[in-house]
């Protein structure tokens, strides 16, 4: 096998297949990574059995041919070539090595043979819809903060995706949480899909749709029982899903919150961002005050004193105190679009439901915590 390739193309499928194999593996093939070079394009293939990615791009193939190489130091080795290199990869069937080399810089690196690389089980999906870029970047960067990361809980380390009845037409709706915090975005389901399953897709698989559908117009889904797969121009990610069942998470967003307050969104997240140096590592406990007109968020630490700072808020019901993590707050605030935001509260020991003006297809709740 003998290819040359620009280094930046190279660079770009070797950055996301990096993310898919995993630095610590007990079966060392699959550290590597798969490449197939055959007329004018070359082919890569990532695994880590739950998790494949498959990427083809332009190249000059002058021998095809397939081996595997270190996913981990590649990239690093064409990560510090010059910028606007052209990379040349050179293996010899008589050699163990694979000759990568650009410029005056050369590297001899350890293969394993292309036929003892899995291969991956091309399943039937039986549901496929293509969907907008855009709306499924949105539907990924609204939710997956809230994704947890107990392994314990596995059903909620992951997205849920499901269709539901809203308005009188079926909607897309993407819902993730952790026990503490909740998010839950919807959007139209395009015309002419009907019998879209209910799934779980895996955080790391999430993580890596994330990045490949960056700036792409369209991405085609399909889904098995077991499987789904996104298309995303040249690229094909394909991942297991959890197997499990994910919570009645209906039941936690509240219906009849009655006090409500309108605030600033960059003053809260500015106000939330300087109060939280006071509070404990452990908990990051802030304190949401209101009275009529006004939000105070405070923190108290026996080892790093108080802080407390102030801002206008559309409230006019009786004074109420709520604890939240602080870091739940920011993580939620970075996800609202609209200028403002809503807080419907309860008491101080009921879920809080909050609601984006800018986006009326997305609702959050925060869990209090006693401060």
């Amino acid at each position: 096998m003998q290819f040359t390739i620009e280094r930046s193309a190279f660079l770009a499928l070797l950055n996301h297949a990096q993310n898919v194999v995993e630095r610590r593996t007990t079966i060392p093939i699959l550290a590597n990574v798969r490449l197939d070079a055959a007329e004018g394009r070359l082919g890569l293939v990532a695994t880590d059995l739950e998790l494949t990615l498959h990427e083809t791009t332009p190249a000059e193939v002058l021998r095809a041919g397939a081996t595997t190489l270190p996913a981990h130091r590649l990239f690093d080795v064409v990560r510090k070539m010059p910028e606007g290199a052209t990379v040349q990869v050179a293996k010899d069937p008589e050699r163990a090595e694979a000759h990568v080399a650009a410029g005056r810089s050369f590297f001899d690196l350890p293969t394993l043979p292309a036929d003892d690389f899995p291969a991956m089980n091309a399943e039937g999906f039986e549901r496929s819809f293509e969907m907008s870029g855009a709306e499924l970047v949105r539907l990924i960067d609204k939710t997956r903060f809230a994704m947890s990361t107990e392994e314990a809980r596995y059903y909620l380390n992951g997205l849920y995706l499901h269709t539901v009845e809203s308005g009188g037409a079926v909607r897309l709706r993407a819902v993730a949480t952790d026990g503490h915090r909740l998010a839950r975005v919807e959007t139209d389901l395009p015309e002419g899909v009907e019998g879209v399953p209910s799934i779980i897709v895996p955080r790391k698989a999430v993580n890596e749709l994330r990045k490949l559908v960056e700036g792409a117009q369209t991405v085609r889904l399909s889904l098995s029982a077991s499987k789904i797969q996104a298309r995303v121009g040249d690229a094909t990610l394909t991942s297991r899903l959890i197997d499990g069942t994910f919570p009645d998470y209906e039941r936690v967003i509240p219906q009849a919150n009655d006090k409500r307050a309108v605030v600033e969104r960059s003053a809260l997240a500015e106000a939330v961002d300087r109060v939280q140096t006071i509070a404990t590592e452990k908990s990051r406990a802030v304190k949401l005050s209101l009275d009529a007109g006004k939000m105070t968020i405070s923190a108290v630490s026996s080892e790093a004193g108080r802080g407390q700072d102030e801002l206008d808020a559309g409230y006019s019901d009786d004074p109420i105190e709520i604890g939240f993590n602080a870091r739940y707050i920011l993580d939620m605030l970075q996800q609202i679009s609209g200028e403002t935001l809503e807080l419907d509260i309860a008491n101080p020991a009921a879920p809080t439901l909050v609601r984006d003006p800018g986006d009326s297809g997305t609702v959050f709740v925060l869990m209090p915590m006693r401060v």
